[in-house]
């Protein structure tokens, strides 16, 4: 079953979150999410099963530039996550879906989305998913003398 998040499910969501970034530490995320959670203009989407969440969705209005977009604001979805054992189930696109539906009743016309170039796992979920690619970019940084 796909519900929208509630801040309720602060934790949970926190610790699905830090599984697709651990790169962040979960009192950071938790923080994060709790303020997105308040916003009006994001949302989060968990899949639920026997009391076990096994995957979320983010999706948030982005009004700046988006690669290949021709309106504003555009539906984009930040990140998705299903654990490892419930993955090929159709969760991923559940997720999608309501993220998708949310965006279009915040008045979206366009819906969309990024990946690593590396990631060939999100590269083939969102071809298959209906995405089309847009652009490849490479970003690049490099320390400046102060």
């Amino acid at each position: 079953m796909i519900k929208r998040a509630e801040p309720s499910d602060l934790r949970a969501l926190a610790g699905l979150a830090l599984a697709l970034w651990p790169d962040h530490r979960e009192e950071e995320l938790a923080d994060e999410l709790a303020g997105l959670l308040a916003n009006g203009e994001a949302a989060f989407f968990l899949e639920e099963e026997g009391g076990e969440y096994l995957g979320f969705a983010q999706v948030q209005l982005r009004r700046d530039y988006v690669e290949g977009a021709h309106s504003s604001p555009v539906g984009y979805l930040e990140g998705i996550y299903v654990r490892q054992g419930s993955r090929r189930r159709g969760t991923a696109r559940a997720l999608l879906a309501a993220c998708e539906r949310w965006a279009a009743d915040m008045g979206c016309a366009e819906f969309a989305s990024d990946c690593p170039v590396d990631n060939a796992d999100s590269l083939r979920f969102h071809l298959a998913s209906g995405f089309q690619e847009a652009g490849r970019i490479i970003c690049f940084t490099k320390q400046i003398k102060q």
